[in-house]
């Protein structure tokens, strides 16, 4: 990443439609709140409603793989069979579960393919994603606004920041959507290796109740998680 590039990031200059870039990507994503604009807005998602079996992974048509690891593989480690008991509401079930490939464009013209998966249970919404970035992980917390923390998992530098989500608000009868605040999200930027020489994944949770989410569970969800990630190394 060149300076210009952070310090465009600084100025608040985001690139448009990358969903889960380091600077403050969940403001980027749309979060929606409810199973109803998760299902509106993407295809990639497995809604279920009768049947309490768990969603399956699924990906959008025109996903294009990503190297050394993909939407599909984050969202196969994200979906495990004891994710809802990580985040504290075991009696849940992932409704919706989607992998998919970002594609997003810096100001320079830089393009860039960001992996990323997503996880919608009746309390939490999870996304996992990853990028190769080459700013240390260490380095970021002075851009991620006065709530970063500098923190460790699994022996891996981390970040732990705060990041409002945008709610979106459908109104059938007038065929109109309307854009405000939601609720927060918790985010943990986690360096790819120990040394933090570059390249994070990064973990969030919020709620579909806007109430604050657990810092513990989205800990919890991290260290059991990343270390099934491919490219993950043993602290």
């Amino acid at each position: 990443m060149t300076e210009q590039q952070i310090a465009d990031v600084a100025e608040g200059v985001r690139p448009p439609e990358k969903a889960s870039s380091v600077w403050g990507q969940v403001l980027a994503a749309l979060v929606v709140v409810g199973g109803l604009a998760a299902l509106l807005l993407s295809g990639t998602f497995q809604q279920k409603t009768a049947d309490p079996e768990p969603a399956e992974c699924h990906t959008s048509d025109d996903a294009r793989p990503s190297k050394p690891v993909s939407g599909v593989q984050l969202c196969t480690a994200l979906n495990r069979a004891d994710l809802p008991t990580l985040l504290g509401t075991p009696t849940e079930y992932a409704m919706n579960a989607s992998g998919n490939e970002s594609v997003g464009k810096w100001a320079d013209g830089t393009k860039t393919v960001t992996p990323e998966a997503e996880i919608q249970l009746s309390t939490y919404s999870v996304k996992l994603s990853t990028s190769d970035d080459d700013i240390p992980v260490a380095e970021m917390a002075r851009f991620l606004g006065r709530s970063a923390q500098n923190r460790t998992v699994g022996g891996h530098p981390a970040v732990l920041y705060s990041d409002r989500t945008i709610a979106l608000k459908f109104n059938l009868g007038g065929g109109k959507v309307d854009t405000g605040p939601g609720g927060i999200a918790r985010n943990l930027l986690v360096a790819k290796d120990i040394k933090d020489g570059g390249g994070f994944y990064e973990v969030s949770i919020w709620r579909q109740d806007d109430v604050l989410p657990d810092d513990l569970a989205l800990f919890r969800v991290a260290e059991t998680v990343l270390p099934t990630v491919p490219g993950w190394t043993a602290g």
